[in-house]
């Protein structure tokens, strides 16, 4: 929650489904005692695959790429002093 206060934005990222996740958790806790602009990244309601770590977080958009675009959105969302 300090992090959220003193940042004014969250991102969370996980290699798994989005909904019912940590992202979701987090979105809950802010929701209720500090409501702040939040970007989920997760893999949305699809259905699995196979294949190798690089090219399914590529497919997934869980890519150190794709969490930096998150954070540039979430911080263009946040409030202003």
């Amino acid at each position: 929650m300090d992090s959220a206060r003193r940042t004014g934005c969250v991102v969370s990222a996980e290699e798994h489904l989005a909904t019912g996740g940590l992202g979701s958790a987090i979105s809950e806790v802010l929701s209720e005692f500090h409501p702040t602009p939040l970007r989920r990244v997760g893999i949305r309601d699809t259905f699995g695959l196979s294949g190798k770590p690089d090219d399914l977080l590529k497919h997934f958009g869980l890519t150190p790429e794709d969490i930096m675009s998150a954070a540039m959105t979430v911080m263009a969302r946040k409030k202003r002093p």
